[in-house]
């Protein structure tokens, strides 16, 4: 199957205007949907009478190829203009999905997310929202100025930028994709402090930060997708870049929020060992938290992992004392 160049790279203010209706028309229906994994995923699309899409959610949701006339013409119409939805012989496929989360549905790459820029959205992303917005419940100052790092569907800074709608928000990445994702997202959200920037880290922004927000790409992926690769040992060398880019600009009461997975070797963590030095070094309190013990056991049979016990998922926080 031929990846599809994503409809966020080159799009022109038609075309978002017709994603954006294309939202709209969705959310008026009720829709919901909660992205799986992607084991999960192709899982449940193998099931029988899986193959072709029978609602909105197989299409915007588990990605299947549809009959045009499963949908309504106007909302049939609206994803074919947009670029949202490509012909498959006699069926049409979509390369969107559309996820429920905190009350807003956020556009992303459709299953399988194959392509070197692909939108990822899945559940680290809700637990990365969930982290984030259990620190604001936390803090004793407003934030004034946020970063997003390695933004991605831009989620974690819409939903900051809900909570917090005089600071200013920037979204970073590297990938173009998804900051044009991002970018739309915070328009479908209706949140107008957002600012998308082209970044790798922070070397393309300026100044200091009250809160530091990121989940790095942190696996060993063999095809290099920008938003799964971590590089490094076992995939820490982008959290860890992510760490020590903090631990320069974060502005006084100022805390990194970071979500990640870390990899478990004869008992020992060796990505939280590098990443509380680094924030001891800068004189940073920090907090580390495994969240989840065990995680993507499919990926302990690669050779990038043959000496690993385990890989976890942890939330680090590290605050500058005011």
């Amino acid at each position: 199957m031929t990846t599809p160049p994503s409809p966020f790279v080159g799009s022109t203010p038609e075309t978002e205007a017709r994603l954006l209706a294309l939202v709209e028309e969705v959310r008026a229906t009720g829709y919901a949907f909660t992205t799986v994994t992607p084991a999960t995923h192709e899982v449940v699309n193998r099931r029988p009478g899986n193959a072709v899409a029978r609602t909105l959610r197989d299409v915007l949701g588990w990605s299947r190829p549809f009959h045009p006339d499963l949908l309504p013409p106007e909302l049939f119409g609206l994803m074919r203009d947009a670029g949202a939805a490509v012909p498959d012989g006699d069926l049409w496929r979509p390369i969107l999905r559309l996820s429920s989360l905190d009350g807003e549905l956020f556009l992303h790459s459709a299953f399988p997310p194959l392509a070197a820029d692909a939108v990822f959205f899945g559940p680290d992303t809700v637990r990365f929202v969930r982290a984030v917005t259990a620190h604001l419940k936390t803090r004793a100052t407003p934030v004034r100025r946020v970063v997003d790092i390695g933004c991605g569907s831009g989620a974690a800074g819409i939903v900051v930028a809900k909570r917090a709608p005089d600071a200013e928000v920037t979204l970073v990445d590297i990938n173009e994709a998804a900051l044009r994702a991002a970018a739309f997202n915070a328009r479908a959200a209706r949140v107008g402090s957002t600012v998308p920037r082209r970044s790798n880290l922070l070397a393309q922004v300026d100044g200091e930060f009250d809160l530091i927000v990121s989940n790095p790409p942190f696996m060993v992926d063999p095809a290099g997708r920008a938003y799964r690769d971590g590089g490094g040992t076992h995939g820490s060398g982008l959290p860890l870049a992510v760490v020590e880019a903090a631990t320069r600009r974060l502005a006084p009461g100022g805390t990194l929020v970071l979500f990640t997975g870390t990899v478990i070797v004869e008992g020992r963590d060796a990505f939280r060992a590098a990443a509380e030095d680094l924030c001891a070094g800068a004189g940073l309190a920090c907090a580390y938290d495994e969240v989840d013990p065990d995680v993507y056991g499919e990926e302990l049979a690669g050779p990038a992992y043959a000496d690993a016990d385990r890989i976890a998922l942890a939330v680090l926080t590290a605050t500058r004392p005011l």
